[in-house]
């Protein structure tokens, strides 16, 4: 048997040396001085080795504890070698497969699947939350413990909806760990409930057609960049999303025909959206491509040509012609366009719908909705241009079918 003494004292020769401990475990000290446990077994008739680490690191109360759990291995009738290499092979596969690297190969699939930019970027944001805990860990070992506790430190600062977010946002990579065969649970869904809920805010907007009105004067009359005030102007016209507006590319647009064009990349339910451009429209958008006609956007960056105008442009123009965020913000002229037009009683519900694209979860109806309703939104788009003018102007809200 050996003892700790006996190694410290046994030196290194110029040939190998093989101290026994019994059971198999033997010390080899090489020429070079170095001390490495081995254990010598059988297995199917054949004499084997099984390296069980490098002396002073593992003592020789871990060499024992080693070997009687290789004796177990081979007591169970499988070769010690051979489990030995699976949990290495396991080991580094589950390093490989870090929270990080699966969060990474979930975002380039989002991007082959032509994910608008703004939603990777977001995604991206709310990963990064979570990375410093979690990233480097083998996903196939973060708990529901430590998801939540990541969750919890957000809400700790009142983010109450970034901490639901970001729970969506996990479950979403370890949902995709799991069908790709590297993670055997999701363990967010064990957290629902457990957050605070969220309070919901709706986005501020003026549908009263009076108050309405006297924010389109405002608008015509604002004094500072004229692309703010024609964007402005368009999002009352056409009432798409703030963010396809300011995106919006030259080429989308066909301003003889009078249509615009909004490829599904950019649109949030990733299908392409037809705008009919009334005749209002279309005068803004002459106007305004004698500014920026000669480039990529419609409302480039004042820093970068190569870049769109920023997100708080619009919301931060209508601070400035005197509507705090809780009166009005640019996604309120679609809230606005709903009221009004659903209001007046003269268009078809799912025509006002079609064109707000808004999603139709009914494939059939949203096949016959394209196909119906166009002829319908070309005279909407129209009425409702003609209609903006007359609020602008002050007209009676009792001739609302003139």
């Amino acid at each position: 048997m050996l003892t700790e003494v006996k190694i410290r004292a046994t030196k290194r020769a110029a040939r190998l040396k093989k101290l026994s401990d019994g059971g198999g475990l033997q010390l080899w000290i090489t020429p070079d001085g170095a001390k490495r446990w081995r254990l010598a077994y059988r297995f199917a008739g054949v004499q084997k080795l099984l390296a069980l680490g490098v002396y002073p690191k593992t003592g020789l109360r871990d060499a024992r504890e080693r070997r009687d759990e290789a004796k177990r291995v081979l007591r169970d009738g499988q070769d010690p070698c051979v489990v030995k290499k699976l949990k290495k092979a396991a080991k580094a596969a589950a390093s490989a497969n870090t929270f990080d690297a699966i969060a990474a190969e979930l975002l380039a699939k989002k991007r082959a699947e032509k994910k608008a930019g703004r939603t990777l970027s977001k995604t991206k944001w709310l990963l990064s939350l979570a990375s410093p805990a979690i990233g480097t860990r083998p996903i196939s070992e973060v708990s529901a413990a430590e998801v939540l506790n990541i969750l919890q430190t957000i809400e700790a600062r009142g983010r109450h909806e970034t901490a639901h977010r970001l729970r969506a946002t996990l479950s979403a990579v370890f949902r995709y760990a799991v069908v790709t065969e590297k993670a055997e649970t999701d363990p967010t869904r064990d957290l629902r409930g457990a957050l605070v809920a969220p309070t919901t805010k709706h986005r501020s907007a003026i549908i009263q057609p009076k108050a309405f009105g006297g924010l389109l004067r405002a608008v015509a009359g604002y004094d500072g960049a004229p692309e703010t005030r024609i964007a402005l102007e368009l999002l009352a016209l056409t009432f798409v999303r703030p963010g396809e507006l300011r995106t919006a590319e030259w080429q989308e647009f066909d301003l003889d025909a009078a249509l615009w064009i909004i490829p599904p990349g950019r649109m949030k339910m990733r299908r392409e959206h037809r705008v009919p451009l009334a005749p209002q429209a279309v005068a803004l958008l002459t106007e305004l491509q004698a500014i920026t006609g000669r480039g990529k956007f419609l409302f480039p960056s004042l820093r970068s040509p190569a870049r769109c105008m920023s997100e708080n442009t619009m919301n931060a123009a209508l601070r400035r012609l005197g509507y705090s965020k809780d009166q009005m913000s640019s996604h309120g002229f679609r809230a606005a366009a709903s009221s009004i037009l659903n209001e007046s009683g003269l268009w078809n519900p799912d025509a006002i719908e079609r064109q707000l694209a808004h999603a139709d979860h009914d494939a059939i109806r949203a096949a016959y909705a394209r196909a119906e309703f166009w002829d319908e939104r070309v005279k909407m788009m129209q009425w409702w241009a003609a209609h903006c003018a007359k609020l602008r102007d002050g007209a009676d809200q009792r001739s609302i079918a003139a």
